[in-house]
């Protein structure tokens, strides 16, 4: 069984630190930027430990976002792949 965190957070984060701005991640999600950093706040409880680093209105990948962000990213274009593959059958 895998120990996944809630998929709709990691779909959050990777939007984020793509952009590393909640409001961006938001607009391209259809949330607010209030809810964009809920998720991530979920997120980083589960793991116990940040995945971003907010400075006086900046906010940039700690390193273990860093680390991450390539690998969720990787992740949804495999499950992407996948399902416009089912979609062409």
């Amino acid at each position: 069984m895998r120990n996944l965190p809630p998929l709709s957070a990691v779909r959050v984060f990777e939007s984020a630190a793509r952009h590393e701005n909640f409001t961006r991640a938001a607009a391209e999600l259809g949330m607010t930027q209030a809810a964009v950093s809920y998720q991530i706040k979920l997120l980083e409880g589960r793991l116990g430990t940040s995945l971003f680093n907010r400075r006086k209105g900046r906010l940039a990948l700690s390193e273990t976002g860093r680390r991450i962000a390539p690998l969720a990213s990787d992740a949804f274009d495999t499950l992407d792949r996948a399902f416009r593959m089912a979609r062409a059958e």
